[in-house]
């Protein structure tokens, strides 16, 4: 009988995915040495032979997963992980909206992916804005798999205290529980280091290369060419991000605000600082 994950990470895209997979790879069997496989929503035609390849500890007795953030807004994701899964958990994780917004076009421009303006991203890339629409997701993964096996956590207990917030995962995944170290607590990845590509042309080159890599199961060379080549050499010699400016930010709060009001229905949160503000309030954000 195929084995397939017991749970599910799906993000969305820029809420600490990459920091839970280092530690939850710790007693999990994960996807490696590539993070994201994309299998369920780019690579579901490579089969599952091919997928199934990712996981070099899967005959093993941990508990498999998959950390994979690019899932959460897609509805072809979700219903091939319902269909092969059915009895998975899933993760969510979600972060001011604006913010992780301006994080994710960030990465995006940087690795050669998005060759516009902020302001002209918003208009001309989905993913920017869907995978933003929170309340909507989440009540669509809630539908799939029920709401007892989706938890939804917020990033900002994630920042606030990394400890408690990933003892409350790992009991929900049942696996055990992980005890940080003290850097593994300070060390929580983010965009600030990145900068605008020097060359858009030749980052997006770079970044065709490296799936076409991981397409391949070249995962180990991919992992040194992006430790020693790309992160280096592409990623950070760039001019710094503009800032964005107050009236912008402020915008960008009112895009999302049917969803943060949602989302707070849901979990019975106050989610007040996720909300536009009175434009004196907020200080210019980087994008």
């Amino acid at each position: 009988m195929t084995r397939f994950p017991a749970f599910f990470v799906v993000g969305p895209p820029r809420t600490g995915t990459t920091w839970l997979y280092e530690v939850l790879k710790r007693s999990s069997a994960l996807p490696f040495p590539a993070k994201e496989t994309r299998f369920f929503d780019l690579h579901f035609h490579r089969g599952v032979d091919w997928y199934l390849r990712h996981f070099p500890n899967h005959a093993g007795d941990a508990v498999m997963g998959e950390v994979a953030p690019t899932y959460f807004a897609s509805s072809a994701a979700r219903e091939r992980i319902a269909r092969l899964a059915p009895a998975a958990k899933i993760v969510c994780i979600f972060r001011n909206p604006a913010e992780r917004v301006l994080s994710l076009y960030r990465v995006k421009r940087a690795y050669g992916m998005s060759p516009w303006s902020f302001e002209q991203a918003v208009v001309k890339d989905p993913e920017l804005v869907s995978s933003g629409r929170y309340a909507t997701h989440l009540r669509a993964w809630q539908r799939a798999f029920g709401e007892e096996r989706v938890r939804a956590t917020v990033y900002e207990d994630l920042r606030h205290d990394p400890q408690r917030y990933l003892d409350a995962i790992t009991d929900f995944l049942a696996v055990p529980r992980i005890p940080l170290a003290l850097a593994e607590k300070s060390r929580v990845h983010d965009s600030e280091s990145l900068t605008e590509p020097r060359s858009y042309f030749l980052n997006r080159f770079a970044c065709g290369v490296a799936e076409w890599f991981k397409a391949e199961r070249m995962d180990r060379l991919l992992a040194v060419a992006r430790r020693r080549i790309v992160l280096r050499l592409l990623l950070r010699s760039g001019p710094q991000f503009e800032a964005l400016s107050a009236d912008a930010l402020n915008r960008l709060y009112e895009l999302f605000l049917p969803e943060v009001e949602e989302l707070e229905s849901i979990l019975q949160r106050d989610l007040s600082a996720w909300k536009p503000q009175p434009v004196d309030s907020r200080a210019e954000l980087a994008a």
